[in-house]
C-alpha cells in the first residue's frame, strides 16, 4: 500500500530526500533482503537435503520458508526503489503483478501458519494417532491450499479491481497519479482483505495454540505423577516424544506471534484508512509495509536460535559438507 507523496498534473514526483538518506535507505534495505535470501535459502536447502528433517511440520516450514525466499526475491527489491524513490518505473502492468504477487504471498504465509498450527494440535494433544492423522497426502493438500487460495485472492482482486468497489471516484481524481504504483482499498474491500488475509486465520491460530498450551501443561504436571510411567513406556516404545511435540509447539508459536507483530500494524492500517478518509501519511503506510517484510527476515533467525537441527545444518552447509556422498543421512539430532 505505497501513495504517491504528491502529483502534478496526475504525475509523480521523485522524492526529495538527499543523497545521503536515499543511499542509508538502500543500504538498509539491501541488507534485510540479503538476510531474507540467505536465511529462508539455508532453512530450504536443510529441510530439501537432510533426510531426517523430512516430517510433516518440516515440509510445512519448507513451504513457507520458500514463500518468505520468493517474497525476498521477487517483491521486496522493487519494493525498495518504489520506497526510495516514491515513484514505479516499471510499468503499469508489473505493477498489478507485482501488488498481487506481494499479496498472494503475505496471505500465504498466515495459511502456512494456519495449518502448521493445525499440525501442532495434533501432534501434541494426539499423538497416538498423529502419524495416521498427518501422512504426506494431507500435507500436499495443505500445501496446495496455503498457494492456490491465497493466488486466486489476490490476482483476482486486484485483476478484476474488486479492491476499488465503491470508492473508483475517490482512487481516480484524487489518490492516482501516473507513475505510482499502490494498493487502494475502499471501506468495504479494506475490511473484508483484512479479515480473509489477516484476522480471521490470525483468531484462529491463537484459539488453537490457547489450547495446546492448556493441554501441554496438563501433559507437564501429569508426567510428575506416578500413574503416569507407563504411558512413557508406551510413548517410548512408539517413538513419541511429547516434551519434542510440545518443545516444536512453543517454537513455532513464537514464529506465529513474530508474524503477528510485524503484520498486524499493516493491516489495521488496510483496514482502518479507509474510514479516516485516507488520511495515513505514506511515509507511515510504507514504514509498516516494510516492517511486516520483517517477518520474513526474522523466520529463520526463530529456527536459528531455537532448533539445534538448524545451527549443525548451517555449518554443514558453510562447510561444503552436504557435497560429501551419503551427506543426507546425516543425523542432525538424536531420535
Amino acid at each position: 500500500m505505497q501513495f504517491c507523496c504528491e502529483s502534478v498534473n496526475g504525475s509523480c514526483i521523485k522524492s526529495n530526500w538527499s543523497s545521503n538518506i536515499r543511499m542509508s535507505m538502500y543500504s538498509l534495505m539491501v541488507c534485510i533482503i540479503l538476510a531474507t535470501l540467505a536465511g529462508n535459502l539455508t532453512v530450504i536447502i536443510s529441510i530439501a537435503h537432510f533426510k531426517q528433517l523430512h516430517t510433516p511440520t518440516n515440509f510445512l516450514i519448507l513451504s513457507m520458508s520458500t514463500v518468505d525466499f520468493l517474497l525476498g526475491c521477487f517483491i521486496m527489491p522493487y519494493s525498495m526503489v518504489r520506497s526510495v524513490e516514491n515513484c514505479w518505473y516499471f510499468g503499469e502492468l508489473f505493477c498489478k503483478i507485482h501488488t498481487s504477487t506481494d499479496i498472494m504471498l503475505s496471505t500465504a504465509s498466515i495459511f502456512h501458519l494456519s495449518f502448521i498450527s493445525i499440525d501442532r494440535y495434533c501432534a501434541v494433544c494426539d499423538p497416538l494417532r498423529y502419524k495416521s492423522k498427518i501422512n504426506t497426502c494431507i500435507i500436499v493438500v495443505m500445501i496446495v491450499i496455503s498457494w492456490t487460495v491465497p493466488a486466486i485472492f489476490a490476482f483476482g482482486m486486484i485483476f478484476l479491481e474488486l479492491n476499488l468497489k465503491g470508492a473508483e471516484e475517490i482512487f481516480y481524481n484524487h489518490i492516482h497519479c501516473v507513475g505510482g504504483c499502490f494498493v487502494f482499498f475502499s471501506e468495504t474491500s479494506g475490511v473484508v482483505a483484512s479479515m480473509i488475509s489477516f484476522y480471521i486465520p490470525a483468531f484462529v491460530m491463537l484459539c488453537i495454540y490457547g489450547k495446546i498450551y492448556a493441554i501441554a501443561k496438563r501433559q507437564a504436571r501429569s508426567i510428575k505423577d506416578a500413574a503416569s510411567q507407563t504411558q512413557i513406556r508406551f510413548e517410548m516404545k512408539h517413538h513419541i516424544s511429547p516434551s519434542r511435540e510440545r518443545k516444536a509447539a512453543k517454537t513455532l508459536g513464537i514464529v506465529m506471534g513474530v508474524f503477528l507483530i510485524c503484520w498486524s500494524p499493516f493491516f489495521f492500517c488496510t483496514a482502518t484508512d479507509p474510514f479516516m478518509n485516507y488520511s495515513t501519511p505514506p511515509i507511515l503506510i510504507d514504514a509498516l509495509m516494510w516492517f511486516g517484510y520483517l517477518n520474513s527476515t526474522f523466520n529463520p533467525l526463530v529456527y536459528a536460535f531455537f532448533y539445534m537441527w538448524f545451527r549443525r545444518a548451517l555449518k554443514l552447509i558453510l562447510f561444503g559438507k552436504v557435497f560429501q556422498e551419503d551427506s543426507s543421512r546425516t543425523q542432525l539430532f538424536l531420535e
